[in-house]
C-alpha cells in the first residue's frame, strides 16, 4: 500500500523560503509521479508541481514557476518541494500525491491539466505566509 506523509509546513513570512518533504513508501515499482497541490480556504485544490521518477519530467503551475523546485530520489523515497520567494497567495495546505500510471501521471497532468492519475494522498501540510 502506498503510503505518502508531507512535513515541512509552517509559517513564514512573505519572501522567505521553505521546503516541503513528502516521504513515500509502499511502491511496487520505481517508475511512478510525484505531485504536490494545494487548497486554500474556499479555493478549489490546484496543482502546484509533479516530477515523474524515472524519465525525470516535471510540471510547474504558473503561479509557482520560477519560484519553486521539485526534486528526491528512489533512493531516499523523499519528494521534496522548495519554495522560494513565498507569497501571502501561496498560503495553503499543501499535500503530496503519487500515481498509479507509471509515472504518466505527470506528464497528463503537464499535458492535459488533469490530475486524475494521482491515486494516493497524504494528509497534507499548512503553508501560512504573512504579508
Amino acid at each position: 500500500e502506498v503510503q505518502l506523509a508531507e512535513s515541512g509546513g509552517t509559517l513564514v513570512q512573505a519572501g522567505g523560503s521553505l521546503r516541503l518533504s513528502c516521504a513515500a513508501s509502499g511502491f511496487e515499482t520505481d517508475d511512478y509521479a510525484i505531485g504536490w497541490f494545494r487548497q486554500a480556504p474556499g479555493k478549489e485544490r490546484e496543482a502546484v508541481s509533479c516530477i515523474s521518477s524515472s524519465s525525470g519530467y516535471t510540471f510547474y503551475s504558473r503561479s509557482v514557476e520560477g519560484r519553486f523546485t521539485i526534486s528526491g530520489d528512489n533512493a531516499r523515497n523523499a519528494w521534496d518541494l522548495q519554495m522560494s520567494d513565498l507569497k501571502p497567495e501561496d498560503t495553503a495546505v499543501y499535500y503530496c500525491a503519487a500515481d498509479d500510471e507509471a509515472g504518466y501521471g505527470c506528464r497528463v497532468l503537464g499535458e492535459q491539466g488533469t490530475s486524475t492519475g494521482f491515486a494516493f494522498w497524504g494528509q497534507g501540510t499548512q503553508v501560512s505566509v504573512s504579508s
